[in-house]
């Protein structure tokens, strides 16, 4: 999928998942937003200093508040080139000292304090839409359209399906290769 403008992108992602929530009866207003001030050639342009740590494979993990900052290289002064929100999915790519250079669903790198990262594992729909299903297959009725950027704690798999919770408490299940990390 082709990147979007930095001001269109965080408003489509905030739109889509606002329509998704209003769709279940929950505040749009309670919904956080990921914020990019940045294009996105600028944030993929940026290259930082060679890791001192690499990880064998990227460890899953998510973010712990609203407003975290991802930062162009492993120091507060350093600038911020965009911002996530709880829940927000990641990948650890490497570690220097409390900082983890982390990845998004987007392919776009950054560097994050440790202490805004949990180990419990979320997942952001990567497909333009996604069908949210009663059960796992698709002869299972659709309990809803979800669309592109909006994230969910997966529960369990079975198959190639991966059932999942919104944060409005809505479970269904989805195809594994509609959402990231798989």
């Amino acid at each position: 999928m082709p990147k979007t403008s930095p001001l269109s992108r965080p408003f489509i992602l905030c739109a889509l998942t606002s329509i998704f929530l209003l769709a279940f009866g929950v505040n749009a207003n309670a919904v956080p937003k990921k914020v990019t001030p940045k294009a996105a050639s600028e944030k993929t342009a940026q290259k930082t200093t060679p890791e001192k740590s690499k990880t064998n494979a990227p460890e899953s993990v998510s973010v712990l508040k609203d407003g975290a900052n991802i930062h162009s290289g492993p120091e507060a002064k350093k600038e911020i080139l965009w911002k996530v929100f709880k829940g927000y999915p990641l990948q650890v790519i490497s570690r220097q000292g409390k900082w983890a250079q982390v990845v998004d669903f987007d392919g776009d790198k950054g560097w994050i304090t440790n202490d805004l990262l949990a180990k419990g594992k979320t997942v952001i729909v990567k497909a333009s839409t996604a069908n949210l299903r009663a059960g796992a297959g698709k002869d299972y009725e659709t309990v809803a359209e979800v669309k592109h950027g909006v994230v969910f704690k997966p529960l369990n798999t079975e198959g190639d399906w991966v059932k999942v919770k919104h944060a409005d408490g809505t479970t269904g299940w989805m195809l594994n290769k509609l959402l990231w990390p798989n």
